[in-house]
């Protein structure tokens, strides 16, 4: 027999189909070709083995010798080859392994906290990394291997890697609990009266998406306070008479908090450019 890099693996398929079929027709119905290529089929195997394989018999073909005693092996290293090709069935109960995780403040919240509860329940072997997103280059480190996955919004993901949208985030005015202006729902006069204080990446900016949508209808705001990440912010707002925009999914676990009533400044949180941002 030549060496196995020579052979067609296809042939040993059409080995096997005529083994159990003993026929060169019903072979080729099985395998959905023609008679005519499974009989060139059979003359490269006999050429490969250096034996006739089969011989014609009444009914059909009758296997040889030779082909008897391939049929045994030959269905095992099929099976073999089978299963090579079928992927791993993953159990999370019994894996071992570290993933690495890029995430805004706002998706360490509210995705990666109930995450790693899960986690520890369905695969206790599993250690997560959770880093900042931003601190890194999220695309160079993927292309790496060195970064799993990243959580972030839209605009901050690289064109070169796939995404999935998660679900849309839409932001609320929040006060501190027992805050004058908590007490009814706030006008727009109302809304720009207030001290406000706002999330920037730096800590840097005092502008924000808001910003320009009330520009855009005449108004501004006195922006007093800029900090790093939305945990500050909500300690901030329940801690002092500042007004801030959240993302609702943040809102809605902290106590001492109070979401104000929409008015006319509600359709300011429904301003496109405010659902793409994570800084108001």
């Amino acid at each position: 027999m030549d060496n196995i890099g020579t052979l067609d693996l296809n042939l040993l398929k059409t080995l096997d189909a005529l083994l159990e079929t003993r026929s060169v027709t019903a072979a080729a119905a099985r395998l959905s070709l023609t008679q005519p290529t499974v009989s060139g089929m059979l003359a490269r195997l006999r050429e490969a083995f250096d034996d006739p394989l089969f011989v014609r018999a009444q009914r059909g073909i009758m296997p040889t010798p030779r082909a008897e005693a391939l049929a045994a092996p030959l269905r095992q290293a099929l099976h073999a080859i089978d299963a090579l090709m079928q992927p791993v069935a993953f159990d999370p109960a019994r894996a071992e392994q570290t993933i690495s995780i890029a995430a805004t403040d706002y998706a360490q919240r509210v995705l990666i906290l109930p995450f790693l509860a899960l986690l520890r329940r369905e695969a206790p072997g599993i250690r997560v990394s959770v880093r900042p997103a931003g601190m890194v280059d999220m695309a160079a480190q993927m292309e790496r291997g060195a970064l799993d996955l990243a959580l972030t919004t839209p605009e901050d993901a690289a064109e070169t890697l796939k995404s999935r949208r998660l679900f849309d985030e839409h932001y609320v005015c929040v006060l501190r609990e027992g805050h004058r202006a908590a007490r009814a729902r706030l006008d727009l006069d109302g809304f720009c009266a207030l001290d406000h204080a706002i999330m920037s990446h730096d800590g840097t900016r005092f502008r924000g998406a808001t910003d320009q949508a009330l520009e855009a209808v005449g108004r501004s705001r006195k922006v007093v306070a800029s900090v790093p990440n939305f945990t500050v912010l909500i300690d901030l707002v329940r801690s002092s008479d500042c007004c801030a925009l959240l993302p609702s999914r943040l809102v809605a676990p902290e106590a001492g908090l109070a979401v104000v009533p929409p008015d006319r400044h509600h359709r300011l949180c429904q301003d496109p450019r405010l659902a793409r941002k994570n800084a108001q």
